[in-house]
């Protein structure tokens, strides 16, 4: 039986893809069993703290595993995962999928309003995050959403806890005197809960399971030639996919390399690792591409080990792409994808030209891709038009939202990517923008309707919208128009009106401009997609 609120797979595409062997019947948490019993003591997972084996990995995530079992974390509970890049955050994702249970993927930059936004969709029975990290009491935000949660909730952490919370190093230690069987787990059930980058205030949920992201992650490795002396270095979240799967951590594992958790992209850091545990490869979002690029040019760190640079999250200019390669010496990989399932890359044998202007074709022979107009009709070959997608690892729903899956899903199954796209006869996509209204912030997804419900709140804000504008560094950059109610806000009132409700700090508007009314819109003031529209225009200058 599958979990309650999950959309499977029709039945005939399901056999099919078993039989072409994309779906082993494997499980995400046994990604790494094999090398801890073949290269027991080769290095998998290195942080600011420790240096742990492929031995060790397992070790922890079966003791781990037993231990959420002892604490009564059951089969199919969710559990929110919020931990920054370190050991812990690996093996605390493996260990509840052990146990049978579902990590629900938090970012470290979330705060109070969008863990409790997650937490009445997904029904939580428990939460692990770190005590502090970056300044931030994570301690403090967990006990006031396990107030606000009817029954509570149990509260885990990764350091020192509250005198009514549970240190996680304990809840191993329990599971070290109290092993426990693995429960059963079919391969084609849920196995974690990621967050979508939607354009609504309320993030939806995607449901992945260990069939169609073990896929994903194992072509990922072989398109990206992962192998055992890969070192991987994630300076990006690791909760998010593209750090998490394309191949991401998960990857390196899977091909028995070793993963390097650093805190930042700090060039400062990164560098310095790099040369320190001779990296290879290392995911990066435009601006932090762009930050390296420019950094290296008067570093004197040894980067000779890197052989790759893989970029995505938001489209990178091929300007950039050029300075990249010719300024670090290395070959540029260009990544698109989403959290719902097609990824696309670049090729080690694609021309100069296809790498720099492309973002990448489809991994899997068995991706489908259309380009359609607004009517739903194909465009013409090469023309932009919306991009949909379905395929062997690109969800069929979302978690628990029959409403959105009707407009965010065809009748037969593809999924409404958002994007803007114009496909190559080489089957190589160029993404053109988003149709959606949402801001793409250095890869960062920001939702316009969110933050307007944040300013609309405001005792002097009458009207408000949010809208992207162009920058050279971040891509995209999000401007608060606002309609004042009395005094207007100062752009530092608005900054900390925002962050004292609780909100991650990406989502803080950049600028803040004052009109005395807004544009009349075509279709009336009440579109407020339009509305947006016709603000970015007047807010763009002019090339």
């Amino acid at each position: 039986m599958r979990t309650p609120g999950t959309v499977a797979w029709p039945q005939t595409n399901a056999d099919d893809y078993r039989q072409r062997g994309y779906w082993t019947g494997e499980r995400l948490d046994t990604i790494a069993a094999a090398h801890a019993v073949e290269r027991p003591y080769v290095i998998a997972l290195v942080d600011s703290a420790e240096r742990v084996s492929y031995a060790e990995l397992e070790r922890r995530v079966a003791e781990l595993a037993a231990g959420f079992a002892a604490q009564g974390i059951r089969p199919r509970d969710r559990v929110l995962l919020q931990l920054p890049n370190r050991v812990s955050f690996v093996v605390s994702a493996l260990a509840l999928m052990r146990a049978g249970a579902i990590p629900v993927y938090l970012l470290p930059a979330h705060r109070i309003s969008e863990l409790s936004a997650i937490a009445a969709q997904a029904d939580p029975v428990a939460y692990i995050g770190p005590a502090i990290h970056d300044g931030f009491d994570f301690r403090d935000m967990a006990a006031v959403l396990a107030q606000g949660i009817p029954g509570g909730l149990m509260v885990m952490i990764d350091g020192a806890p509250r005198a009514s919370q549970l240190d996680l190093a304990q809840v191993m230690r329990l599971g070290a005197v109290s092993p426990r069987p693995v429960p059963e787990v079919d391969s084609s059930d849920l196995a974690f809960l990621q967050l979508s980058g939607g354009t609504t205030g309320t993030p939806k949920l995607i449901p992945r399971s260990h069939d169609d992201y073990l896929y994903s992650v194992r072509r990922s490795v072989e398109v990206c030639q992962y192998g055992e002396s890969t070192v991987l270095l994630l300076v990006l979240p690791a909760a998010h996919n593209f750090p998490m799967s394309s191949p991401g951590f998960l990857g390196a594992l899977m091909a028995g390399g070793q993963v390097v958790l650093a805190a930042h992209g700090a060039p400062e850091l990164a560098f310095a690792l790099i040369e320190q545990e001779q990296v290879t490869h290392v995911p990066l979002v435009p601006p932090l591409a762009l930050a390296w690029t420019r950094a290296a040019q008067n570093s004197t760190a040894n980067l000779a080990s890197l052989d790759t640079i893989s970029v995505g999250g938001a489209k990178f200019l091929p300007g950039a792409a050029v300075d990249l390669q010719r300024v670090l010496g290395v070959r540029l990989q260009q990544v698109f994808g989403m959290a719902e399932g097609l990824v696309c890359y670049t090729r080690a044998d694609d021309d100069a030209f296809t790498v720099a202007e492309t973002q990448g074709r489809p991994m899997s022979a068995d991706d489908e891709v259309l380009i359609l107009d607004d009517s739903g009709n194909p465009v013409a070959p090469g023309d932009p038009g919306h991009l949909l997608t379905r395929g062997p690892y690109t969800i069929r729903g979302y978690y628990k939202a029959p409403v959105h899956n009707s407009t965010a899903f065809t009748p037969d199954g593809y999924y409404r990517t958002g994007d803007i796209a114009r496909q190559l006869p080489s089957g190589h996509l160029v993404v053109e923008g988003r149709s959606k209204d949402q801001i793409n912030r250095g890869g960062e997804k920001i939702s316009a309707e969110e933050v307007e419900d944040h300013l609309l709140a405001h005792p002097n804000v009458f009207d408000a919208a949010v809208v992207a504008v162009p920058d050279k560094f971040l891509g995209e950059i999000s401007c608060a128009v606002i309609v004042a109610d009395g005094p207007p806000p100062s752009r530092a009132d608005v900054h900390a009106f925002i962050r004292g409700r609780g909100v991650a700090a990406h989502k803080i508007p950049d600028r803040v401009h004052v009109v005395a009314a807004f544009p009349v819109t075509g279709v009336g003031k009440n579109s407020r997609a339009e509305l947006r529209r016709t603000l970015k225009d007047q807010l763009t200058p002019s090339a």
